[in-house]
């Protein structure tokens, strides 16, 4: 567990959204972006983890050109191959444009990380069928045996 974080799950009536069966589904995800990946940050520390986990990382962040010795894409975009999940560590007031990039792609699915709401890109991702998973970390739910 990260010391410092906490959370509360945020449960909304939409039937992808932050479900128990939506967390186990996008926890199986093999290739996963993390945008805003930065070295020396926790989103780093998470991407060096889903790494060693045996996940493909693909570091987006227009500010970086490799995180953790992987290249790294400006946009979603901008990824070639398809993209399984897109794990968001961005403030609030950017994932519902995360969440339109994602839908433009085709991802399988959005996880915006803990401290992370966004009743929007929960909104978007409701309308486009898109699983999402909010305010829950990635890692300790992979470390807790997701």
């Amino acid at each position: 567990m990260l010391a410092g974080y906490t959370w509360a799950y945020t449960l909304s009536e939409h039937p992808m959204t932050n479900t128990e069966s939506t967390v186990v589904r996008l926890l199986a995800a093999h290739r996963i972006a993390v945008v805003g990946m930065s070295e020396g940050r926790i989103s780093g520390r998470i991407g060096a983890f889903l790494a060693a986990h045996g996940r493909e990382v693909i570091p987006v962040n227009p500010m970086q050109s490799a995180v953790n010795g992987l290249r790294c894409y400006p946009s979603l975009a901008d990824v070639p191959g398809k993209i399984d999940l897109v794990n968001v560590f961005r403030r609030p007031e950017f994932c519902a444009e995360v969440v339109r990039d994602a839908i433009a792609v085709g991802a399988g699915g959005v996880w915006l990380q803990s401290g992370i709401i966004s009743d929007e890109a929960e909104r978007l991702a409701a309308e486009a069928g898109l699983p999402f998973v909010q305010d829950r970390c990635i890692m300790v739910e992979l470390s807790q045996g997701g």
